[in-house]
């Protein structure tokens, strides 16, 4: 089979490579029949050409368009709902049912068509009218935003199809898609889609464009280039260190999802009253999709009692008896063994698994370990490394304060989650264990596990590093996921007739949200 061609400036090409690959089936592990290009310098340079002057035409267009636009690509991604299931099925071993077809395809035209309501609204640009000042400001466009979609969710945070192309094309900017090594075909097939939703509403030939590959080099260079807007990046942290820093030095701005083992203490009053329910919420929410989810609960803290004692026995035994998935990759297997190597070294007891394979394909066993509150104390660093995968870690404290010392050294994580008894026996510890693990975490949950992600306006999909680049933004969560992609906006004195309509004094449709005058108000001004 021919090279797959690369999406360029509304054109489907012939790549000018240094190189092709192919991806692997997880479950057979037997390379796919489609090859796919390595794109060079020259190639990625075409690409910003492009999407630079793409970028140009849309700040001239009204924010309708980018909204038919979103709108269409989710009828579109909905007509061939069956043949991306089954795509990305081969390339990733994901079930096609429930997961992909009843939950991933149905989150992701969702999302888009929010972000297409939030795009439509305007209310997301935060409008700020000072009339005794003469000033205005919003939000506006950044330029080409670069995406590099994640391994383990091809649709919802697909880089052509998922949360940051939706939001940075609502933001109006154009969109360079890197697809992830893992599911190019995936990847394909929605930029297949999204190019004739593209051309149906008329937008700039290089708004939507889709490379698979690049060298290290050439994806530090493509982050850092004058003619990027941002970038957002789901992925490893060390690939997504080095981006980074190449974006950094150039002084652009790159939205970064790294690594996270979000923490879940569970209260001996909790653990009284519901013991045996909320072990198999834990086993359940940890080896779901085998345990490949950027909130899988992977560190679970405990005060130490013959409740915990039984508590970790039932995990055990339920860890023991569950059958052992497929893992995305042979690098998500390779990586899962160091990860769990790396734990043992630093002084965790392995409880059950710790072993590759025990499933079809690319597997390990499903995997628990455990340490004392102060052995990870003397190795915190080593003991909260993400063992990405089915493994968790059980850490037990003697008591509240070690216990929230325990909290304190840990890193910035994406979630933490509290359990506590129901008739209010653990107020007194929650209210330490809260105030520690707050700072610690994007989202806080009580008595739930957080692999659920809701797509809802107060979500927060983020946290302090290395769960995120940046502790105040959100990858999940319209309209604030859109601001990533923008930049302030302020006009200090500019003419009434040369503002944008948002900021003039008639409110444009009479719904959009502005600050005047320190007050929210869907008005006119004056």
């Amino acid at each position: 089979m021919a090279v797959h061609q690369v999406l360029i400036g509304g054109e489907w090409r012939e790549s000018k490579s240094t190189g092709t690959f192919r991806a692997e089936n997880p479950r057979t592990k037997e390379p796919s029949a489609d090859e796919f290009p390595i794109s060079s310098w020259s190639e990625c340079d075409e690409v910003l050409k492009q999407a630079a002057a793409a970028a140009v035409e849309l700040r001239r267009l009204p924010a309708e368009v980018l909204a038919r636009f979103l709108e269409r690509y989710a009828e579109r991604i909905e007509g061939c709902k069956q043949e991306l299931v089954e795509i990305a099925h081969t390339e990733t071993a994901l079930p096609k049912a429930p997961r992909l077809a009843d939950v991933e395809l149905p989150r992701t035209t969702g999302q888009l068509r929010q972000a297409a309501a939030a795009a439509r609204s305007a209310s997301w640009s935060l409008p700020t009218i000072d009339t005794a000042a003469g000033i205005r400001s919003m939000l506006g466009p950044l330029g080409p935003i670069c995406v590099f979609g994640p391994n383990n969710f091809p649709f919802a945070f697909g880089s052509i199809s998922g949360g940051d192309f939706a939001a940075a094309i609502a933001a109006g900017n154009p969109v360079i898609a890197k697809a992830n090594s893992s599911h190019p075909g995936t990847t394909r097939r929605f930029a297949q889609e999204a190019n004739q939703a593209a051309g149906e509403c008329e937008l700039p030939s290089g708004t939507v464009q889709l490379i698979y590959r690049t060298s290290h080099e050439d994806g530090e260079r493509l982050v850092g280039d004058p003619r990027v807007g941002g970038t957002g990046y789901t992925g490893s942290r060390h690939a997504g260190l080095r981006l980074k820093e190449a974006a950094d030095r150039a002084g652009k701005p790159i939205y970064l999802e790294l690594s996270s083992v979000n923490p879940v203490v569970i209260l001996p009053g909790a653990l009284s009253e519901r013991g045996e329910e909320l072990a198999q919420q834990f086993s359940s929410s940890c080896l779901m999709g085998t345990g490949q989810f950027c909130t899988n609960p992977g560190l679970v803290l405990l005060l130490a009692g013959t409740e915990t004692t039984t508590f970790v026995e039932r995990i055990s035994a339920q860890f023991e008896s569950a059958p052992v998935g497929t893992l995305l990759s042979k690098s998500v297997e390779q990586n899962l063994t160091r990860g769990v190597r790396g734990l043992i070294d630093a002084g965790a007891e392995v409880l059950v698994g710790n072993s590759a394979g025990g499933g079809q394909g690319y597997s390990f066993a499903n995997t628990l370990l455990s340490a004392s509150a102060r052995q990870f104390l003397r190795h915190n660093v080593e003991l909260q490394a993400e063992a990405f995968g089915n493994a968790a870690l059980i850490v037990i404290a003697e008591n509240v304060d070690e216990l929230t010392a325990v909290i304190d050294h840990l890193e910035g994580n994406l979630t933490g989650c509290v359990y506590s008894a129901t008739q209010g026996t653990d107020d007194a510890i929650y209210e330490k264990v809260a105030f520690h693990l707050r700072p610690k975490v994007g989202r806080l949950l009580n008595d739930k596990m957080p692999t659920g992600v809701a797509v809802s306006a107060a979500m927060n999909h983020g946290g302090p590093f290395p769960a995120t680049g940046h502790p105040g933004f959100t990858a999940v969560g319209i309209p604030a996921s859109l601001r990533r992609f923008a930049m302030l906006q302020c006009y200090d004195g500019v003419r009434s007739h040369r503002l944008p309509p948002v900021l003039r004094d008639k409110n444009p449709n009479g719904t959009i949200w502005r600050f005047i005058d320190g007050a929210w108000s869907k008005a006119d001004v004056g």
